[in-house]
């Protein structure tokens, strides 16, 4: 997943008698956490329906925990898009789609949306050789490097390939920015920088968010315009918010990828490498890190020839596979807007059985992100139970593989049962709170998109307050698959829990997301926790009902603030599709 929103702890709540744990009465508990929602509701003057309201109370920790126990447990292992385990999860999220009273929202009439996809399977026996001179150091694969084919084949070599240092390897006109300045990379191997330029101003490069330019996707894509043999991420847990561990368990010797259109640039050998075995290159070099990341950060940079050559042969096992996205649809209630649809998503993927940790290989993403496909069933069926639907159709979907580079959403994006210019919006569940009750609740995407506004009455009548990414360096909106829509131009955010927890100091959020971070995020030790607390993610998933609710009734369509940079191909897809703003 794309790393956002996920809390993990070992204690509980103090506001809650503790007999009740994470199956507490959802009444109880949606009242002591909200008040009365109504009597707010009627201050603000446009609260949500009496239906809505209702709907809210019979929002169920114990239907969350429960889904998240079979999706998230062994016999599913771990989910990796195009196995057993896989196809278990979706049928299973199919059918409680359907319990809820969905119909099937894929083209075909089923609720399964086919998927392509290939696998490469890489010999973790690999090693990457640099040479200068006489001096030679062996790079091992998994502790020092990750790499892949990028041309998805069964082999890949690079034979003493010059290697290049380019930064960030960014052109950015708006920021007058080119890392390249027309140097010839064609045969070379780059070697990048992770994230993007900061000079502390928060008008350059976003400041401390990151932007798409700071993604390995982006630099991946212009290794491959310029021609490059290979291409290498320097990897730092600084800069990418997690550490080596997490590089490993990712983007290890297995991968599943879209089938790449074999007429567009790709690079033979696409990879990262560890901080420690990067000092080690440099310093065969001659060069230090600290002086090419400061170098890095100026305008006027050029790529900086190493001296240094790099080779390594790839042998890799390569099958064309399938997955699905599932798709369940709640048809509006209005004859005109029903055309129209809110989307809801979460992925349904993990990472299968991987390198063990501990004894234990199952990587069950519990978490990440089955928690967050419950949460989006809970939503589901609260709404499908509605005496009458919202004006625009709700469509939720499962997503395939997104923890392969947003496989899913990207295709369903590229293959959408509703044109883009018809999509009101995209609301993403990427993992939940499940520590408890709390005063904010952090929406990524937020300042973005007039969905602000939503979010910021829902939460008001919860008596919260709506807060922006606290990581934006980690650059989650690109993260997830709310990206996916975003690039078709639909204006999309994704709910996270807060940062500020009843009854806990004030640093308490910051360090249970390093925590998780530090030991669970996509290991096999991310399984659900006999201290997890729902009550927090019911008051979330409330929030969030109201405020898809709102978008689903509103006259005009949501839509990005001027100048950010989806607002114009928000506009194309409006025109295309004949939807009114």
């Amino acid at each position: 997943m794309g790393l956002q929103k996920i809390f993990l702890t070992r204690f509980t709540v103090s506001l809650i008698p503790a007999r009740f744990g994470p199956r507490v009465a959802p009444l109880f508990s949606y009242l002591v956490l909200c008040g009365c929602l109504s009597a707010l509701a009627q201050e603000s003057g446009r609260g949500p329906s009496p239906a809505v309201e209702e709907a809210a109370t019979t929002l169920s920790a114990g239907r969350i925990l429960a889904d998240t126990r079979f999706l998230s447990s062994d016999l599913l292992e771990g989910r990796a898009p195009a196995t057993r385990g896989d196809l278990l999860a979706r049928q299973y999220v199919a059918a409680r789609m359907e319990a809820a009273g969905l119909k099937p929202g894929a083209a075909d009439g089923s609720f399964f949306q086919r998927v392509p996809l290939l696998t490469v399977r890489t010999d973790p026996g690999a090693t990457l050789t640099v040479r200068r001179k006489g001096a030679v150091e062996h790079l091992r694969f998994g502790p020092d490097f990750v790499a892949f084919p990028g041309l998805q084949q069964t082999a890949a070599t690079l034979d003493d390939a010059e290697l290049v240092f380019v930064g960030y390897g960014i052109i950015a006109p708006e920021e007058q920015w080119d890392d390249f300045k027309d140097t010839d990379l064609r045969g070379k191997v780059l070697l990048f920088l992770n994230n993007d330029p900061d000079n502390g101003d928060s008008s350059f490069f976003g400041g401390k968010a990151r932007l798409f330019y700071g993604r390995w996707t982006y630099k991946f894509a212009v290794a491959a315009e310029r021609g490059a043999a290979g291409a290498f991420i320097i990897h730092t847990t600084p800069s990418a918010g997690y550490g080596w561990n997490v590089v490993e368990s990712s983007w290890g010797s297995k991968r599943s990828e879209p089938e790449r259109n074999q007429g567009s640039p790709g690079v033979p050998v696409k990879g990262w490498t560890s901080s420690e075995a990067t000092g080690r290159i440099l310093r065969l070099a001659g060069h230090g890190m600290d002086e090419l990341s400061a170098r890095a950060q100026r305008r006027d940079f050029r790529p900086v020839p190493l001296g240094v050559t790099v080779s390594t042969a790839l042998t890799s096992t390569v099958r064309r596979l399938e997955t699905a996205n599932v798709l369940g649809l709640l048809p509006g209630s209005d004859d005109a807007l029903r055309r129209e649809a809110v989307i809801v998503t979460a992925h349904i993927d993990h990472l299968g059985i991987g390198r063990p940790v501990k004894g234990d290989s199952i990587y069950n993403g519990a978490l990440d992100n089955a928690a967050g496909v419950a949460s989006m069933l809970e939503l589901a069926r609260a709404f499908a139970a509605l005496p009458v639907a919202p004006r625009r159709s709700l469509l939720f979907i499962g997503v395939a593989a997104e923890e392969s580079g947003l496989i899913g959403s990207g295709y369903y994006a590229d293959n959408p049962t509703f044109p883009p210019g018809a999509i009101a919006a995209n609301i993403n569940i990427d993992g939940i709170n499940i520590f408890g009750p709390t005063r904010d609740i952090v929406v990524v995407g937020r300042g973005r998109s007039t969905l602000d506004a939503a979010f910021t009455r829902a939460a008001a009548r919860q008596g919260r307050v709506v807060r922006g990414d606290p990581f934006p360096e980690q650059g989650s909106f690109y993260r997830s698959d709310q990206f996916s829509f975003a690039r078709i131009g639909v204006p999309s955010v994704a709910p996270d829990g807060g940062t500020e927890y009843v009854g806990r100091p004030q640093t308490f959020a910051r360090e249970m997301v390093q925590h998780y971070i530090d030991e669970h995020y996509h290991q096999p030790s991310d399984e659900i926790d006999t201290a997890w607390n729902l009550t927090g993610a019911v008051q979330d998933l409330a929030l969030t009902l109201a405020a898809v609710a709102e978008i689903a009734d509103a006259p005009s369509m949501p839509a990005w603030n001027p100048g950010d940079e989806f607002e114009a191909v928000r506009r194309k897809a409006l025109r295309d599709a004949g939807s009114r703003r």
